[in-house]
């Protein structure tokens, strides 16, 4: 029988709560503690849920030694400093997106969970949804001949605050790190990282970049097409498009939804997920038990390696896109 693990969470947030609810899904999971800069807010989380304890420092969460994998869900401008905390405690890391500002900090990270042999991997969620593993079974098949574009999207029409983290700069603001992420994990999943980039970019009032449109080329002729935005409805979707064919991962096609496959002179198919409850954030909580019931310290679906390919991307996008977050990026770009 496999071992229960404890649950401890290091940011009582919205996705927290999504996370949390999931957690209770799954036997071998244990909700055991909470963590925030406000003890009120940790207990309150706690009791809502179930955890057994609430703390007021992270500090103090991380000492205790009956916790076995912490969730961070911090807003990423603090994921380096945080799972950074978490791995010196010897504690297992799941880490939300993005994983970091820059490469920099998540090479840091890799590099601190190899000197701690403690498991760490970042929670693209969307890696581990049965109608994404379906998806990626559908191009490893080649039924559909060779893939030739990624067209994929993320945008919401959101309130302007120059407050709040997806506009504030000094929290590594803007619809790339916090959304376009989406878009670009499309591509590097299906094409790889490309040869060549180029962007269009707006920026808000604040200097946090709002809306941008991103082209990638790759070496034998494939493109990718991404977009995102806070400041527009999208469909939400990716579609690929094949020699012989097109696949459409529904819209939000990073949570479990359908997939529409059509092939030439056939008539379109409709995959269904599989998924039953939740909001879809046990299968990656479950990924991790599995990998620490193996004893491994990183993941074979979502490694160090593809969470690196993907902060170096980003920061090529960013490089181009002229944004800069000068907390982070001080001596690295530009």
């Amino acid at each position: 029988m496999n071992k229960k693990y404890n649950w401890a969470i290091l940011g009582c947030g919205k996705i927290a709560r999504k996370f949390s609810s999931d957690l209770k899904l799954l036997s071998n999971a244990n909700l055991y503690a909470t963590a925030s800069r406000s003890l009120k807010k940790a207990q309150d989380f706690a009791n809502e849920f179930g955890f057994e304890k609430a703390y007021g420092s992270y500090e103090e969460m991380l000492a205790d030694p009956q916790i076995d994998a912490v969730y961070v869900a911090t807003p990423h401008s603090f994921h380096h400093e945080h799972a950074i905390l978490c791995l010196k405690n010897k504690k297992a890391v799941l880490c939300e997106k993005a994983f970091a500002i820059n490469k920099k900090e998540a090479e840091e990270m890799v590099a601190c969970a190899k000197e701690n042999n403690t498991f760490l991997m970042e929670a693209f969620w969307t890696m581990f949804q049965p109608s994404f593993v379906k998806a990626m079974e559908v191009i490893r098949s080649g039924e559909l001949g060779k893939l030739k574009l990624v067209r994929s999207d993320f945008a919401f029409n959101g309130e302007f605050n120059p407050d709040n983290r997806l506009y504030n700069v000094a929290l590594g603001g803007g619809s790339l790190l916090d959304i376009g992420i989406y878009p670009v994990f499309a591509a590097l999943t299906s094409l790889g990282k490309p040869e060549l980039l180029k962007t269009l970019v707006d920026f808000s009032s604040t200097g946090s970049e709002e809306t941008i449109s991103m082209i990638f080329k790759y070496k034998d002729g494939e493109m990718a097409n991404l977009t995102s935005s806070f400041a527009s409805l999208s469909p939400t979707q990716t579609e690929y498009w094949f020699e012989n064919g097109y696949m459409i991962l529904n819209p939000r096609w990073f949570t479990p939804t359908n997939i529409t496959v059509k092939k030439n002179g056939e008539d379109e198919q409709i995959l269904h997920s599989g998924h039953e409850k939740g909001w879809g954030y046990q299968y990656e909580a479950a990924h991790v038990m599995e990998c620490l019931d193996a004893g491994k310290i990183q993941s074979g679906r979502m490694s160090w390696q593809m969470s690196l390919d993907l902060m170096e991307t980003l920061d090529r996008v960013r490089i181009d896109a002229g944004i800069f977050f000068p907390d982070h990026d001080k001596n690295l770009f530009f």
